[in-house]
């Protein structure tokens, strides 16, 4: 792994905010959010956005950007396929414009790889190099670390497990915080509240999504048997609610070594989502 010594900007762009994190070596040395505006109708509105966090934390000593996107990439030519909750966003050329405005290389990639990407270089992902990074939140996303570097997909869709079919609809509606608004028509931290005061329901309701969440993982290891599979988001959080049930799910799996030689860590790393855009950087320098 690359010494990581240069003075990098990563970007998160959300459906409703941008982040931009300043990072030297290992820290993170400022950070700046903007908000995007409500009536934002073009892709240029949001481009603008982008540009002027950018401006405020770049100095001409910053070797590179990597920026994080809810959605799959072109990776090689830098273009943003479309972003939910932005419809304008439609084949954007975003690396080659913010190249074109600061001189320094810029990459994109899924938020989900840079979730992985940056527990690689910074967190719960140091010294492994085979692992997958699972997401939870108001979704759920993955990214598959292999031999060190990010899997080198045709789309930036490899890491898509919450789009595969599960029951009568897909894996993220059942393992994210979309399972307890849909389900439970509760916020998964007040569950959790309920939880630990012993309410049934909510302690089924942790169950059961654990249950899910099991199966998911049972899914990623069918498809690349990590060594690690390492959970982040805001619904690894509530882990105490759920593992318990997610680890009985796990012991299903028809091949006991596998379940056997895998580890399930959760992780909180701080600024994960810009110090992951930044390492991208390292990513395609080495």
């Amino acid at each position: 792994m690359a010494t990581l010594k240069n003075k990098l900007i990563g970007v998160d762009l959300g459906g409703t905010k941008v982040e931009a994190g300043l990072i030297e070596g290992m820290e993170v040395i400022d950070k700046k959010y903007s908000l995007i505006p409500a009536d934002s109708k073009n892709a240029s509105d949001i481009i603008d956005v982008i540009i002027n966090i950018i401006s405020e934390l770049f100095d001409q000593s910053v070797k590179g950007i990597g920026i994080g996107i809810p959605s799959l990439v072109d990776r090689k030519n830098g273009i943003v396929y479309e972003v939910q909750n932005i419809p304008s966003w439609q084949k954007v050329p975003l690396a080659n414009i913010l190249k074109d405005k600061f001189k320094v290389p810029v990459y994109l990639d899924n938020d989900a790889n840079c979730f992985a990407l940056g527990e690689y270089r910074y967190g719960a992902g140091k010294n492994h190099k085979n692992f997958v990074g699972l997401t939870l939140g108001t979704g759920m996303g993955a990214g598959i670390i292999t031999d060190g570097h990010l899997l080198k997909d045709a789309n930036c869709g490899s890491g898509e497990f919450g789009s595969i079919p599960y029951l009568d609809s897909i894996y993220e509606d059942y393992c994210s915080g979309k399972f307890f608004r849909t389900f439970y028509n509760e916020d998964g931290q007040n569950l959790v509240e309920k939880a630990k005061s012993g309410d049934t329901d909510a302690i089924k309701a942790f169950n059961e999504f654990g249950n899910h969440l099991g199966n998911a993982i049972k899914t990623i290891m069918f498809s690349v048997d990590p060594h690690k599979i390492i959970i982040g988001g805001s619904v690894a959080k509530s882990k105490e609610a759920y593992t318990a049930a997610l680890l009985k799910s796990v012991e299903k799996f028809p091949y006991p070594e596998s379940v056997k030689n895998l580890e399930i860590i959760y992780t909180d790393t701080a600024n994960i989502a810009v110090l992951g855009a930044a390492s991208l950087y390292y990513d395609r320098h080495e």
